[in-house]
């Protein structure tokens, strides 16, 4: 009678106990399976991406990752500043405060610069400096407009004068090629871009100022 009473026990218990105390329990979460596989995957050190020439205001940057237990998710940050496509952007884990101030200072000097003559003919003179490009002249622009494939703005001035045509490449300039050739009653510009820009034109006291953004 006692063996069969302590059996009866021994079996009610065992209703209760878990079947495999290795795995988790109902209701708990079990923790994501991970490796102790070795992967020779080099550490971030920086990467950079370049944009393309019509790119202007950079919206959002989002970030794909992989976690421990291999799954793939991605984290974004909301932006809403200019860009200039020449500069790379970069990626890194070793932030440098003195660069950014470094290079924060080159920007500012190159604006500041004084403008440099890029090209010249006989009725008009051609500077640069940074995104602008300054025309002296004496002759009024009764035309300009934008064209595409390459890319280049049209000058037309008023002058009826024989000009040879002129043509003047200009390495590491936005202002990459300018020609200039004659017409009945008028001469043409045209100044060849280094990618897509859109201009902005203002008169001034010796000439022109032409604004790429």
């Amino acid at each position: 009678m006692i063996k069969v009473l302590c059996a009866v026990l021994l079996l009610l218990a065992s209703l209760d106990a878990r079947e495999n105390p290795f795995f988790p329990a109902k209701g708990e979460k079990d923790i994501p399976y991970t490796t102790n596989l070795t992967q020779n995957i080099e550490p971030l050190k920086r990467s950079s991406i370049t944009l393309p020439s019509s790119a202007r205001i950079i919206k959002k940057v989002t970030i794909e990752y992989e976690n421990l237990d291999a799954t793939v998710e991605t984290k974004s940050i909301e932006l809403k500043n200019t860009v200039d496509w020449h500069l790379p952007i970069f990626i890194s884990q070793s932030y440098i405060e003195v660069q950014k101030k470094d290079e924060k200072q080159v920007v500012q000097k190159k604006e500041a610069q004084e403008f440099k003559e890029i090209a010249s003919t006989k009725y008009a003179k051609f500077f640069e400096n940074f995104k602008s490009l300054k025309i002296v002249t004496e002759d009024k622009i009764i035309r300009d407009f934008l064209l595409v494939k390459p890319h280049r703005i049209v000058l037309d001035f008023k002058r009826d004068a024989s000009i040879k045509s002129y043509s003047k490449e200009n390495k590491n300039s936005r202002f990459s090629k300018i020609r200039v050739g004659n017409h009945a009653g008028y001469y043409r510009a045209v100044v060849e871009l280094d990618g897509l820009y859109r201009y902005k034109m203002k008169k001034v006291y010796d000439g022109y100022i032409l604004n790429l953004r």
